[in-house]
């Protein structure tokens, strides 16, 4: 009985010194992460490159709420959008990879409690008769040493079975650590999935809005070989008649084989367009070409007018900026782990179970064995592997770092570019439409002129070339507008939602 009462009063010496250590453990070494306010403007015009004049006021207005892609109006755009967040496989690859990085989360938090395992086993074994086992008698040298030896070298059957555990106390902050980088990582990987789809939104709109403007220019471009044909047929019926030479005949039927040249490249774009957009849904060529048909002929819908928002709120909203911001916290927080791989370990284990040379015996009260005590693990040399892992972790803290200056700083170029580039159109989107206005009356004025006698067939075909041309460059405007409007959406962070929809 005294020999336990020796046991347990050791246990309670060592009481006290365990649960210093336990406190100990509160803190953590290694630097701590402080996250950097990135520079912003207070308007949009403070960082402008390049002319005053593509200062739009509507475009640089920080007023009011970023524009979401449901903004734009269009029912057949909303649907393709909901779709391909549902089944586009770069979103899919993005979620599967944020859900990895939540796994990897959880294995870091598993380290920060007791590990508890179960063991069994049933051998069948034999002691050797001259083995180290047999030294015990050799020393005591008993007269009956050879029965002895035979007794403990016959083949029994062994039965065992416990519980161990294990508790590494983190006193240096290692599994903290760890878990903070995992708790980035996961942040990174979400922002990153936010950034897939962002681009995915994106490309799918400008796609939809390069089709749409392929199937007006179709449009425009068969009205205007039916009219051209009309004004063939008139030709030559006057060419007929002795009003107008030949050479009017040959000049209004070469403008008539331009604008036929004219359909096949339009009807490539098209199809490139469409299966671009199909791919993005996760389709075959030609699965969705019901559902992006050409629409009714009409004017193109009015955009949306744009409102950037406050340019301090863009950190928020761009998910490549979120990202290397996290990416720069788990760099930072495995400087951490790798300083604390510097320090001694303790761990607390323990086991308990039962052990018989026979299955009649086993389990019962003296069967049992434990043991429990603290371990400690002490680096002493390893050829300054610890140390250079260290300065490793510090330099990829400082390349991170780097990296998100550089994405921040790449973020404003990219929005004054987005910026300048819808100013720019939308200024000449409103000349063109003047133009288009002149041409038309000019081409009125001529064909009537024409049709008195009053000028020459030239005059009417140039001006008829004149209005052409300025109806393509409208709708190619209108077009590029909006793909504008798409890219510098983009570029502001979208709708700016934190937590993007996962497939």
């Amino acid at each position: 009985m005294k020999k336990p009462q020796r046991s347990s009063s050791l246990m309670f010496r060592c009481a006290p010194l365990l649960a210093a250590l336990m406190l100990a453990g509160g803190c953590a070494v290694g630097p701590d992460f402080k996250a950097p306010a990135p520079e912003a403007p207070a308007d949009f015009s403070a960082w402008h490159g390049g002319s005053a004049e593509l200062l739009d006021a509507q475009a640089r207005d920080a007023a009011g709420t970023p524009l979401g892609w449901s903004a734009f109006g269009d029912p057949v755009l909303d649907a393709l959008m909901a779709k391909a967040l549902a089944v586009n496989h770069d979103l899919q690859t993005a979620a599967l990879r944020f859900a990895q990085s939540r796994v990897q989360r959880q294995q870091a938090e598993g380290q920060r409690g007791p590990q508890l395992n179960a063991s069994a086993a049933v051998a069948r074994q034999r002691q050797s008769e001259v083995g180290s086992g047999t030294r015990l008698i050799d020393a005591l040298n008993p007269s009956n040493r050879e029965q002895l030896i035979g007794a403990l070298s016959e083949p029994h059957n062994l039965y065992q079975a416990g519980f161990d555990a294990s508790w590494e106390l983190d006193l240096w902050g290692r599994v903290r650590r760890a878990v903070e980088a995992a708790d980035a990582d996961v942040v990174a990987s979400q922002a990153m999935l936010a950034q897939v789809q962002l681009a995915v939104q994106s490309e799918l709109a400008r796609n939809y809005f390069e089709l749409r403007t392929a199937q007006r220019q179709l449009r425009i471009a068969r009205a205007d070989i039916a009219a051209s044909e009309e004004t063939l047929t008139l030709v030559r019926a006057r060419a007929d008649g002795g009003l107008t030479t030949d050479l009017d005949v040959r000049r209004q039927a070469a403008q008539a084989a331009d604008l036929r040249a004219r359909l096949p490249q339009l009807l490539s774009q098209e199809a490139q367009a469409s299966n671009q957009i199909t791919l993005l849904l996760g389709e075959r060529p030609g699965a969705l070409q019901a559902q992006l048909a050409a629409p009714a002929d009409g004017p193109a819908a009015a955009l949306p007018d744009l409102s950037p928002g406050l340019p301090s709120e863009v950190a928020l909203r761009r998910p490549d900026i979120r990202r290397a911001q996290a990416q720069l916290h788990a760099a930072t927080a495995n400087i951490g782990v790798a300083v604390a791989d510097l320090y001694p370990r303790i761990t607390l284990g323990a086991n308990f179970g039962f052990e018989s040379v026979g299955s009649r015996n086993f389990g019962e009260w003296g069967s049992r064995q434990w043991s429990v005590g603290p371990s400690l693990q002490l680096p002493i040399f390893d050829g300054g592997r610890r140390r250079s892992t260290v300065t490793l972790r510090e330099l990829q803290q400082q390349e991170a770092a780097v990296a998100y200056q550089q994405t921040v700083l790449k973020a404003w170029h990219e929005i004054d570019d987005a910026l300048s580039a819808y100013a720019a159109e939308r200024q000449r989107h409103l000349q063109l439409a003047d133009k288009e206005r002149q041409s038309r009356d000019a081409w009125e004025l001529a064909r009537v002129r024409y049709a008195h006698g009053l000028t020459d067939f030239l005059v009417q075909l140039d001006a008829q070339r004149t209005l052409l041309q300025a109806q393509r460059d409208q709708v190619d405007s209108g077009g590029r507008l909006a793909m504008d409007l798409v890219m510098l959406t983009k570029a502001l962070g979208g709708a700016g939602d934190p937590n993007p929809a996962q497939p």
